[in-house]
């Protein structure tokens, strides 16, 4: 099982639900490929530094999580067909990012 990180931009014209039914159809597929998740969290809407489709912001999300690498290609493929993504990158996190990662996630609960 390998460590990964997903950040997608949603397209900023969806509803609070469409947003929600989104967030959890690419929760849903991972946890069904033998996914465990990590964290995520839901970065709001940010402007883009340059336009994606005429669109000058959109909702960021980000998922950290554990898969078996074979389920990354079909993760990916989803993303492609989803309309309502603007963007996607999934990375392989090393132990390096895997120890910042966990360091930002609790500096994050200590704020809140």
């Amino acid at each position: 099982m390998n460590h990964y990180e997903t950040v997608f931009i949603l397209n900023p014209v969806l509803s609070e639900t469409q947003i929600e039914e989104t967030v959890k159809k690419f929760e849903d597929f991972l946890i069904n490929n033998g996914a465990k998740m990590v964290s995520k969290e839901d970065w709001g809407l940010k402007k883009l530094a340059y336009p994606i489709q005429h669109k000058k912001s959109g909702f960021y999300h980000l998922f950290e999580f554990t898969a078996p690498g074979e389920a990354i290609g079909p993760y990916e493929v989803e993303f492609r067909r989803d309309e309502r993504v603007m963007r996607f990158l999934t990375v392989r996190l090393d132990k390096h990012a895997i120890a910042w990662a966990e360091k930002r996630r609790t500096k994050l609960k200590a704020k809140a």
